[in-house]
């Protein structure tokens, strides 16, 4: 793994855990939209929806390690059972459904790019959103990480995540709160600050809450982040 590092502006960010006793409130999106929501369709919009205004337009990248994993599981207990497939929980089980939705639901037709890569899958949404930002500078982006364990089928999964949901919206100059540091380094050439976390989500939303230093630890890298309040 190479030695990689870069910041991000953050004008917003928002989170929902499953330990919140309140459902996630989703209220800008249509109501027959509503009824089709997965859980965690209703926590990726819900986060998102935090950190956006109805007018702007915006770049998406969406993450999530397992996506509409427990639809699709859902889909193949009718397969088995013999049961006819609904098309509508087909159309809405693919990995970037979230980001559809929420442009449909914002009249938004702005690029949206899917992301998952295990469990480094919100470290890999944070540099591609990077990379968007130095391809093209102009414009906001938001960065929306949703996911919940699959489904006990499936069997022990390594480094599992945990159900939640958290977004970011990188939008440079006097709309920036802070700058997030990131970094991922070899474990030879890691040099740890602050606490380590067993997954990204949990590391990434302590440094935000906290303006403290977070890491996470994975095959063969050091993941670190840190706040650093201000515009650049």
């Amino acid at each position: 793994m190479p030695e990689l590092s870069w910041t991000l502006p953050v004008a917003r960010w928002s989170f929902w855990s499953s330990a919140s006793e309140i459902p996630p409130d989703v209220a800008f999106v249509d109501p027959m939209m509503r009824r089709r929501l997965s859980s965690l369709s209703r926590m990726a919009l819900k986060v998102a929806g935090d950190c956006v205004d109805a007018q702007t337009r915006m770049r998406v990248v969406f993450a999530s390690r397992h996506g509409e994993l427990r639809r699709t599981t859902d889909i193949l207990r009718d397969i088995e059972a013999g049961k006819p497939v609904s098309p509508t929980a087909f159309s809405l089980s693919v990995l970037n459904a979230m980001s559809g939705l929420f442009g449909i639901a914002r009249h938004d037709r702005s690029a949206a790019t899917a992301v998952s890569a295990g469990a480094e899958t919100l470290g890999y949404a944070l540099l591609e959103a990077h990379a968007q930002r130095s391809d093209e500078p102009a414009g906001p982006i938001l960065i929306v990480y949703a996911d919940e364990p699959a489904d006990a089928r499936y069997g022990a999964i390594e480094q599992e995540v945990q159900r939640g949901a958290l977004a970011l919206l990188l939008d440079a100059g006097e709309a920036a709160q802070g700058q997030l540091a990131c970094s991922v380094m070899p474990d030879a050439h890691a040099h740890q600050h602050g606490p380590k976390f067993a997954t990204q989500s949990e590391a990434l939303h302590h440094c935000l809450s906290t303006g403290e230093c977070a890491a996470w630890d994975g095959n063969g890298g050091t993941w670190q982040w840190s706040w650093h309040a201000g515009t650049a």
